[in-house]
């Protein structure tokens, strides 16, 4: 970070400054051409067209109590619904993320090791069951779950399904997890994972 400060102390201000009035310009010239274009579209439209598009643009200014996207401020009469509905989601993931977490990032077991049957048992019940490719990881059928280092990225670990045949594959809890909150709460489950959860894979 310090020697890419130190290489743009170095560029000499003037070609640096035509540089910014360059794109600056172009900007402006991108948006005046699109703004014609969106005009000039407009002005195409049959009368209903025309219509529908004001209609669809006041709705998209407006907060609509269907979008929960959109309750980002305070004042927003849905908004402390919103926040009630995140804390209920919250408590309620809260407890499996935790035991998820554990298993993961702490000492309790060690690489290659089996869960116990209790932490096996809400994995299974309150994680794996959600997985949207649940029987694809299963298979066979499953022997049991086990925390180890996953096959490509070797500084993180991963929980397994170990199957009968002796075949074992990794999957996220996250993706389990945000399967589980689509299901309970479809309406601000969008909302949710994109606040709550990173972008993750298995």
């Amino acid at each position: 970070m310090a020697s890419s400060l130190s290489l743009l102390k170095q560029i000499p201000f003037f070609p640096l400054r035509c540089a910014v009035r360059h794109a600056a310009s172009r900007s402006i010239l991108l948006f005046l051409s699109s703004t014609r274009r969106a005009a000039s579209s407009e002005t195409s439209l049959p009368r209903d067209g025309v219509a529908a598009a004001a209609a669809t643009a006041e709705s998209a200014a407006t907060w609509g109590a269907n979008d929960p996207a959109h309750f980002s401020r305070p004042e927003h009469p849905d908004y402390r619904r919103w926040k009630d509905r995140e804390e209920e989601i919250l408590k309620d993931i809260e407890p499996v993320t935790f035991l998820a977490k554990e298993i993961l990032h702490s000492k309790k077991y060690v690489d290659g090791e089996r869960l116990t049957d209790e932490d096996e048992k809400v994995v299974l019940e309150k994680l794996l069951a959600y997985h949207p490719h649940a029987e694809d990881k299963i298979g066979s059928g499953l022997d049991y779950i086990m925390v180890d280092r996953h096959p490509q990225f070797r500084q993180s670990r991963c929980l397994f399904v170990v199957r009968t045949d002796g075949l074992w594959i990794d999957f996220s809890y996250q993706k389990c997890l945000r399967a589980y909150v689509r299901e309970k709460y479809p309406t601000h489950a969008e909302r949710f994972i994109r606040q709550h959860f990173k972008r993750s894979n298995g």
